[in-house]
This record gives structure tokens, C-alpha cells and sequence, in this order.
């Protein structure tokens, strides 16, 4: 398995992060994508160190919360994406439910992040929360990117729309939540070959262990959630899930 979005480098592991990465790998959580949206200098030896392990490989980008503190970091981030190991360009996007930045700065480091992500050749991590409408109209300028839509939350219209622009959609832990019923509902029409998983780890533990501290290891049950939801052997998503990472992050 794969947990394809994970905040490693978050605070709330700062005990005990090694652990928690053996217990993923004793899980048979075998890879790990690490993305970093925080850029102290701290954060980033972190996160450089984390990456360069086997297994583990990295995104970084603005998360829309910090988009009006982009110009502090735009010089880090170009340099910081030159590292092989970093597989995508992301977090990015628009976040509308906490608006901790305004929409307007939001879009712009948005679009800003895109076009570098055009130019290094890179796909992106898209975080979009109750922006559907503003999320597309930026992405239908950078249809050459290749794009992800992380922790999807959304209704069936806004499945079919990511879908029919060719996007990648992951889901994380509120796929098993017990009030979930219509996200699940939508996710059935989800197909295998565009699909993800993630935890988003240390947020959005899945159902039997809500309540707790997310981490990789248990991605195990979103794949067994969707493995029941699609009825088919976990094994076999396993491995179609590793053929889209592949296509999708070149790993």
C-alpha cells in the first residue's frame, strides 16, 4: 500500500515520527508521499531528511491557508522542488470554509503555483473546500498539468466534473466515517483507474480509530473501505492503486 498524503513533518509527530513511520511499514504501507506546507528552516531540514529515506517521497507547495505569506517563501519553493525525490507540487488550491487568506490572494498564488508547476514539469496536489466553482475556473487555464484532487468531499456533479477534465481524485478517512453515507454513495462512481487513497495524516483518522492521532499505517482502512465499496479483493486494489501511482507521481 501507499499512503500518497501525509504530513510527516507535522508537529504532532515530534515524539515519536520513527515510530510512527515503522508501524506504517509494519502495516505493509511501504510508501509514503510527505508533503510539506510549512517552510521554516527547521520544517524543511525535516522534511529533507524524511525524503531522502527509502520509501518516502515528497510534495511541497502554499497551502491555500498561507497564501498571504507566499512572498516569503516563493524563493524557497523553486530550489526546494529541484530535489528528485519531490514527485508533485502541492498542497495548492483554494480553501473557502476557513478563508484564513483572502479568496483573492488565494487565487493568485493559486494560478502563480500552477504555472511553476507547468514549467518544472510537475504534477499538483489540489486542496479544494467549498471553492468547486473558482477551483475550476483557475485549473481550466493549466489543463497541461497534470492534477490531483486530494481528501475529495464533494457530491456526485463535482466527481463528474474532475473526472471529465481527466483529474486524479483521492479520498482519505471521511470515506469510512459512519455518517459518510452519500460521500460513499458517490464514490461508487468512482473508478479504479483514477483513484488514490490517502490519510492526510495527522487529520481525519478513519472511523476505527476516530477520535485519535492519524498516521500512514492507517491508510489499511481506507483501502479496506473502498476494496468493499468497489467489491473487490484488497490485493487487487493494491495493485491497481500502485499502477495509478506510478502514472500519476512517475513512482
Amino acid at each position: 500500500m501507499i499512503d500518497t498524503h501525509c504530513h510527516l513533518t507535522d508537529k504532532k509527530f515530534a515524539s515519536d515520527r520513527d515510530a510512527v513511520i515503522s508501524r506504517a511499514r509494519e502495516a505493509g504501507v511501504k510508501r509514503m508521499i510527505c508533503v510539506l506546507t510549512e517552510f521554516a528552516p527547521e520544517d524543511i531540514s525535516l522534511f529533507n531528511d524524511l525524503i531522502s529515506r527509502d520509501g518516502i517521497w515528497g510534495a511541497a507547495g502554499c497551502h491555500p491557508h498561507e497564501a498571504d505569506g507566499y512572498e516569503k517563501i516563493k524563493g524557497i519553493l523553486p530550489g526546494l522542488l529541484e530535489n528528485k525525490k519531490i514527485v508533485a507540487l502541492g498542497e495548492i488550491g483554494l480553501d473557502y470554509h476557513y478563508d484564513n487568506s483572502p479568496r483573492e490572494i488565494q487565487i493568485d498564488v493559486f494560478e502563480k503555483q500552477l504555472q511553476m508547476a507547468k514549467e518544472k514539469k510537475l504534477p499538483v496536489i489540489v486542496h479544494c473546500r467549498e471553492a468547486g466553482d473558482d477551483c475550476a475556473a483557475v485549473l481550466k487555464n493549466f489543463r497541461d498539468v497534470k492534477t490531483l484532487l486530494h481528501c475529495f468531499s464533494g457530491d456526485s456533479a463535482q466527481l463528474e466534473h474532475w473526472l471529465g477534465q481527466g483529474y486524479f481524485v483521492s479520498f482519505a478517512g471521511p470515506i469510512t466515517f459512519k455518517n459518510a453515507g452519500a460521500l460513499r454513495e458517490t464514490a461508487l462512481k468512482m473508478p479504479l483507474g483514477r483513484l488514490l487513497l490517502e490519510t492526510d495524516a495527522p487529520y481525519l483518522a478513519p472511523q476505527p480509530v476516530r477520535g485519535k492521532r492519524n498516521e500512514p499505517a492507517y491508510v489499511s482502512h481506507n483501502y479496506d473501505q473502498f476494496a468493499r465499496l468497489k467489491v473487490v479483493k484488497k490485493e487487487d486494489l493494491i495493485a491497481s492503486l500502485s499502477l495509478n501511482v506510478k502514472e500519476f507521481f512517475g513512482i
